[in-house]
């Protein structure tokens, strides 16, 4: 449903955005039986998670999975041809997001947003008209942008950020990625895949620093494996490309790189700018994010924010989840516990990554120590079934190997595999129940009972001179 009178507009709830979290937020509040509206400055609906983000680059990274296994070159190839499908897919999940919109009978308002007072908003349209903006609540789910430092020359052709790289007419020979982060770490390791000489350096001795450090070796191990490397404590502080085929990128230690091509993925930068939330009253942290509390609620009463704009982890399933979460607390609706440490982490790069729960130096700061039980995938039948050996599944446990408390993963199918982890987690699952449970054979699942296995091994239910693996043989 399209709103165009120049009239004002009333509503119940007005949700600024239609990614993840406005999206999600909308329909929370649609179905609470609220006059609801979005306010979306863009042409299509999804944020950039459906048009530049999330959705293109899974595309391409399926390409790049599949080009590992045939080894092929790709060289020469135009990159559109390795996205072949992709805007049909984007296409179509805007459709389904705009009739969604529409089912649940959702104003749909096209232009930009400013907030005049903390429940009234100025919206200026693309022709230029302006119309005015009511209502009880509202929720910010305005997304973020590339952070794109001045002094690194961004011009979208020669050095570009994690919108533009895959506007790229050909692979390059050779790729420079500047960031260690998940956005960062994920195209080095597509490119890699890809056949593309990548360097990725950042500030930090490690990328991904976030993650149990075994994860991290685990990805450093097979970005090596596909011809790329890491340079720890780099700091870039220019590019110029040579006006010919190269760019030279100067860093703070004197060092330079050349590269057909440089990849800027140093962080996010919330979409802030324009809504004059000073007007509303509403603050902002230190590092740009819009300042919520728990409940997810501004420093404006009645006025919320969800995703990208509050700041980390900033994914697209988190960004959902707040948003509903956010429109729930505003409605006054029954919300369950903030499951934070339930939330689960995927990232993209090639194998995956996976993780949910605490990681053995947070249960050891915790608990005051921990049992690790580690299944690798080469242990594994269906692993060897599908050439996918290299991988790691760790159950994380308290001292005593009772409760799990923690499941990191890295190896090909992670980021569907660690969704078992996290059920275990809600229902408060013990090691013995992975134990006792049966898996289908041959699966990756079976992870779980290996690596149960050997914290039961550890906690003296397993005799010294019995194997996980002959202990997994006697129960199947």
């Amino acid at each position: 449903m399209n709103a165009n009178a120049g009239a004002p507009h009333t509503f119940d709830v007005v949700v600024i955005g239609s990614g993840p979290a406005g999206q999600k937020a909308a329909i929370q509040s649609a179905k609470a039986g609220k006059r609801v509206a979005v306010i979306e400055r863009d042409r299509q609906v999804g944020g950039s998670c459906v048009h530049t983000g999330t959705i293109p680059s899974k595309s391409l990274r399926e390409h790049a999975l599949r080009q590992r296994v045939r080894h092929v070159d790709l060289m020469d190839e135009p990159i559109q041809s390795l996205l072949d499908g992709v805007g049909d897919t984007v296409a179509a999940h805007d459709a389904y997001m705009t009739a969604q919109l529409e089912r649940n009978h959702i104003v749909l308002l096209r232009g930009r947003a400013s907030f005049v007072s903390s429940h009234e908003l100025a919206m200026r349209r693309i022709d230029g008209s302006e119309t005015t903006v009511r209502a009880g609540v509202v929720i910010i789910a305005s997304g973020s942008r590339p952070r794109t430092p001045s002094h690194l020359g961004i011009d979208h052709e020669h050095v570009l950020d994690s919108d533009s790289i895959l506007s790229l007419a050909y692979l390059p020979r050779s790729l420079l990625v500047l960031g260690g982060g998940v956005i960062a770490s994920e195209y080095a390791a597509m490119f890699a895949a890809l056949g593309c000489k990548v360097t990725q350096a950042d500030q930090h001795d490690q990328p991904l620093s976030f993650l149990d450090p075994e994860l991290t070796t685990f990805y450093l191990d097979e970005l090596r494996r596909n011809g790329g490397e890491y340079i720890p404590g780099a700091e870039a502080i220019a590019t110029k490309w040579d006006g010919i085929s190269q760019v030279r990128t100067q860093f703070k230690d004197g060092r330079s790189i050349l590269s057909d091509k440089v990849l800027v993925a140093l962080g996010r930068v919330a979409n802030v700018d324009g809504l004059k939330l000073d007007a509303a009253g509403i603050a902002l942290t230190s590092r740009g994010h819009i300042q919520v509390n728990d409940s997810l609620e501004t420093t404006a009463r009645g006025v919320y924010a969800a995703g990208d704009v509050v700041g980390p982890p900033a994914l697209a399933s988190v960004s959902m989840e707040q948003g509903r979460r956010a429109a729930c607390h505003a409605l006054g609706l029954l919300v369950p516990s903030d499951p934070v440490s339930r939330l689960p982490s995927g990232v993209y790069t090639i194998p995956e990554i996976a993780t949910v729960g605490l990681d053995e130096d947070g249960a050891r700061r915790h608990f005051g120590g921990a049992l690790v039980g580690r299944a690798r995938f080469e242990e594994i039948a269906r692993g060897q079934i599908n050439g996918c050996q290299r991988g790691i599944l760790k159950l994380i446990a308290d001292p005593g190997g009772r409760r799990v408390v923690g499941v990191h993963i890295a190896g090909d199918g992670a980021t569907e595999l660690v969704h078992i982890g996290q059920l275990g987690l809600a229902a408060e699952l013990d090691v013995d129940a992975y134990v006792d449970n049966v898996f289908n054979f041959p699966t990756m699942a079976e992870a779980y009972r290996i690596a149960a296995l050997d914290i039961v091994k550890q906690r003296g239910r397993v005799t010294s001179s019995e194997t996980v693996a002959d202990v997994l043989s006697a129960v199947l």
